[in-house]
């Protein structure tokens, strides 16, 4: 998978993240899936999904995998009870919202795979257009 337990260490501390893990290997399994399509959902028009979270150990993106961790930590701790320690969690999953919607619009440029076509060709639109609505001015 994508997200290796030790990969947690960079954004939460080990007691901590077996409070939010709830010592469930399913709950994280759902919160690290969720958070992988919800990445995807920013990057799937340019980018190569299958093959970035196909990607194993050096080969992973790092700033990619620690906002996967947030996420899916966000998502963990959404299901604690009175909501333990969520300040920290909504802070960086908004940090990590910030960062796709950037990587989106093409304000930040990550090294990932762009999605291609059968052919080689990249799939992913080049150009963007569009104009303001028309304006009637007549009075």
């Amino acid at each position: 998978m994508f997200i290796e337990e030790t990969d947690y260490k960079v954004v939460i501390g080990e007691p901590a993240f077996k409070v939010v893990a709830q010592a469930d290997p399913e709950n994280r399994a759902n919160a690290e899936a969720e958070a992988i399509e919800e990445i995807s959902g920013y990057l799937r028009p340019k980018y190569d999904c299958a093959r970035i979270f196909a990607a194993e150990g050096g080969a992973r993106n790092r700033q990619l995998l620690m906002y996967a961790c947030d996420i899916a930590l966000y998502h963990m701790a959404s299901s604690l009870p009175q909501r333990m320690g969520m300040e920290i969690r909504e802070k960086r999953y908004e940090q990590a919202l910030d960062w796709l919607k950037k990587v989106q619009d093409g304000t930040i440029l990550p090294d990932l795979p762009e999605a291609t076509d059968e052919d080689g060709n990249s799939a992913a639109p080049s150009i963007r257009y569009g104009s303001e609505p028309c304006v009637d001015n007549s009075y």
